[in-house]
């Protein structure tokens, strides 16, 4: 029995079963958001093949990723500085797709957790005041 096709209809299937996942737009295209920041969208650049996902993953991750499975993971010059990998969606299969997703969006939120831990975290204490010493005037 041949599997079904996986396309944005899919995708988005599998990231709003996502915990705290929403349906947004980045770039004028359909992305998926955690937090408010983005972890997976339609790849729309020009260097992307049509039909593409792009997931925003670690990098050595990413790099396994490439060197096993290039029939369906790849990256342009364009995504490269990124941490991010292309997926072409006609080659991916459903629970490939859906652990990766689910990989992305806890990638994306333990980044976000660590900045706002980072922003929000204590503040350091400054250093102890001295006692002023009188002026020479006062003297």
């Amino acid at each position: 029995m041949p599997r079904k096709a996986v396309d944005l209809e899919v995708v988005r299937e599998l990231a709003l079963a996502l915990p705290d996942v929403e349906e947004s737009t980045s770039w004028g295209a359909t992305s998926f958001k955690v937090g408010g920041r983005m972890f997976a969208c339609q790849a729309i650049h020009s260097s992307a093949e049509d039909g593409t996902l792009m997931v925003r993953i670690d990098t050595t991750l990413r790099a396994e990723l490439l060197a096993s499975e290039p029939e369906i993971y790849y990256l342009t010059p364009h995504y490269a500085p990124y941490p991010a990998l292309l997926v072409r969606l006609a080659r991916v299969s459903r629970g490939a797709l859906g652990k990766l997703l689910g990989t992305s969006c806890l990638f994306i939120a333990s980044q976000g957790a660590a900045r706002g831990a980072k922003r929000h975290g204590k503040k350091r204490n400054p250093a102890p005041r001295r006692a002023s010493r009188p002026s020479r005037r006062a003297r």
